[in-house]
């Protein structure tokens, strides 16, 4: 997911985040590994022990067991010192707002599944790239619950591979196939951008929507070297609907870019209004602009410039 989540805090350093440290114990080993190794924005090895000062023994001895050998002695020391519970709650906020997305698909996947029904993607990206999917076997990578897994369905893929290392988004999709009244040629499969389950030179074409990053947490240089891996040669690879900050990345790496022409502002589409105000508040912090919109317009339809974000009409695409 491409989204910022601003989880701002108070002058008593009250967390805005919705989760608490203990929720890092839903992670399994090899995800909390890729997190301890290549710690996300802003999470030093000591802003990491100190916000797990005071935590169950448990996770503190997963953590200490996943952290690498060169860590693990900053990290125990500076779990033992001292510090003010101010400033373990103020590390303990940028610990959570930095791992709020990865946190948002391993406990809530059921909310984020419902964010993505509402943001929909702009019809006319796979209708561009359905020459890349139409009787091609397609690898989604960082495919959640299936939003672009079920487009590549639409446009005749053969053989769909939906990679995710979430097990609730997963779930979510293996039922969403269940439902299904005819077969369906989707494989969900557990995987990370950086290790991904699929042999040598095996797919036509990859892709990955709103989900892979110049971050090496969410792709970067070892899930370009994992994309070139399985892709046969004249293969593509399609980045839908990428961050702004990754446009610079991308085309230093020679991805060419196109943006559809919007002739209508792109909205995102929520249930009720309640709804649309409930997501405001967890997913586009607390968006004061948004939700002054919803209650003015009494609309749970937002235009994505509202909630600051750049519409999902356009995707970078490289050949192998």
């Amino acid at each position: 997911m491409q989204e910022t989540h601003a989880a701002g805090k108070n002058a008593n350093f009250q967390c805005a985040s919705p989760f608490s440290i203990e929720d890092l114990e839903i992670f399994d080993d090899e995800t909390l590994r890729l997190i301890l190794a290549k710690r996300a924005s802003g999470i030093t090895i000591e802003k990491l022990a100190h916000s797990l000062q005071g935590v169950n023994k448990h996770l503190l001895q997963r953590i200490e067991q996943n952290l690498s050998p060169s860590l693990r002695s900053t990290f125990m020391y500076e779990l033992h010192n001292p510090v003010s519970k101010a400033y373990i709650e103020s590390d303990r906020c940028i610990v959570l707002d930095a791992l709020f997305w990865e946190l948002t698909y391993w406990k809530t996947p059921e909310l984020y599944d419902e964010l993505i029904e509402g943001e929909q993607l702009h019809p006319a990206i796979f209708q561009q790239i359905e020459p890349d999917i139409n009787d091609k076997i397609v690898l989604d990578v960082g495919a959640g619950s299936g939003r672009a897994t079920f487009e590549c369905v639409k446009y005749s893929a053969s053989t769909v591979y939906a990679v995710d290392p979430s097990p609730g988004l997963l779930r979510i999709l293996r039922r969403k196939i269940d439902s299904l009244a005819k077969s369906c040629p989707i494989i969900p499969l557990r995987g990370h951008f950086n290790s991904l389950p699929l042999p040598d030179k095996s797919v036509d074409t990859a892709l990955s929507c709103s989900a892979f990053t110049s971050d090496p947490i969410q792709g970067g240089e070892p899930g370009l070297a994992e994309f070139r891996r399985v892709i046969k040669p004249g293969g593509k690879l399609f980045i839908i609907w990428p961050r702004t900050e990754d446009h610079e990345w991308l085309n230093e790496h020679n991805f060419s870019y196109v943006v559809i022409p919007v002739n209508e502002e792109m909205r995102i589409h929520f249930r009720t209004i309640e709804s649309a105000l409930r997501f405001v508040q967890r997913f586009y912090a607390n968006n004061a602009k948004a939700i002054d919109y919803i209650i003015r317009v009494r609309s749970p339809d937002i235009p994505f410039s509202i909630v600051d974000l750049n519409p999902p009409c356009d995707y970078y695409w490289l050949k192998m």
